[in-house]
């Protein structure tokens, strides 16, 4: 499903007050696991309070263990100092991979800010390889956006 088309739907399940934000978050990560072939794992990480750690708040896909991810280690935890997207068209190229699943062939991840503070992220894997686009970025950046303002 085209990018254009998702975002209303997108929209839609952050807009609905009667759910609660982890649940909006899950569906938002369902929504795009299912519709986007190539999104075979969808996740919202988040700064685990004041420790240098990300924690797995919501995500659509198989059941990881990596559930906290400490600041510098894996793309993520390189995205939670970087502040800026990281796209891996081939995570066996990079040596600092935090393995998830042996399935996974490429990895984007994209900061969550909010009021000028990186919060959290949206990390996808694909069982493709090079599979994102910059057509991807500008979508994640958006579906963060929008993220940011029922936060």
């Amino acid at each position: 499903m085209p990018f254009q088309k998702l975002k209303p739907k997108v929209e839609d399940i952050l807009q609905n007050k009667e759910a609660s934000v982890d649940k909006r978050l899950t569906e938002v990560c369902e929504l795009l696991e299912t519709s986007i072939p190539y999104y075979d794992w969808v996740g919202f990480y988040f700064k685990n309070g004041d420790k240098e750690e990300l924690k797995l708040r919501s995500f659509a896909g198989e059941p990881t263990d990596h559930e906290i991810i400490p600041f510098g280690r894996g793309i993520c935890g390189q995205v939670a100092v970087s502040n800026k997207n990281f796209v891996v068209p081939d995570v066996k190229a990079q040596n600092n991979y935090i393995a998830c699943s042996i399935h996974v062939k490429a990895e984007i991840v994209i900061p969550l800010f909010l009021n000028g503070e990186n919060i959290g992220q949206i990390d996808i894997d694909s069982h493709s390889e090079d599979p994102f686009s910059h057509e991807d970025e500008l979508f994640l950046e958006w579906v963060n956006k929008k993220v940011a303002e029922i936060l």
